[in-house]
């Protein structure tokens, strides 16, 4: 597991917004945010965020918590609803694409189909072949990732926009109770 998504991992259950953060536009905000908890230095470099989440001890956790707190406030003070933030993201590459007549996606998108389809179709006919095992499970990999990009570039997330609309609600919820 690569050490990006072991952080990923360990915040999505102690920090969801945090780790939400971190893979969209907003991934400064959060490192910055992690920084100033975990470091005492908003400034510090992301490695040492890094770091400091993977060998975090359990007085470490709260202190997760509280930046997941403080960014979901900031969150609501500024407006940012994440799921406008992605989806306005989504919705400019498909602009662009549109104005540019860009071929390019379309052709990458039709070339990791048929990687996707043709490793499957390989692995149904012939099975895993021990002596690259690791290589095949890291071509999968890559091409389900990119399969699933595929898919929410050319016919939206479903899943992911309900998850983010689940954290929305509960912002919303949070940000009355604080304010009320």
């Amino acid at each position: 597991m690569k050490q990006k998504d072991k952080i990923l991992e360990i915040l999505g259950g102690i920090a969801p917004t945090i780790a939400t953060a971190l893979g969209g536009p907003l991934a400064g905000v959060a490192t910055k945010a992690l920084a100033t908890k975990l470091l005492d230095r908003p400034d510090a470099a992301e490695e040492e965020v890094a770091a400091a989440i993977l060998g975090a001890a359990p007085q470490d956790l709260l202190k997760l918590k509280e930046a997941e707190a403080e960014l979901e406030r900031y969150l609501v003070e500024a407006g940012i609803e994440l799921e406008k933030v992605a989806a306005g993201d989504r919705d400019s590459a498909r602009n662009r694409q549109i104005a540019t007549k860009d071929r390019v996606p379309g052709v990458l998108a039709g070339v990791i189909l048929i990687g996707y389809f043709a490793v499957l179709a390989y692995l149904i006919k012939y099975g895993l072949p021990t002596a690259s095992e690791e290589i095949l499970a890291l071509l999968i990999g890559a091409l389900t990732a990119g399969l699933t990009q595929v898919l929410n570039f050319y016919f939206g997330s479903s899943a992911g926009s309900k998850n983010k609309d689940q954290l929305i609600e509960r912002l919303k919820a949070r940000s009355g109770s604080l304010t009320g």
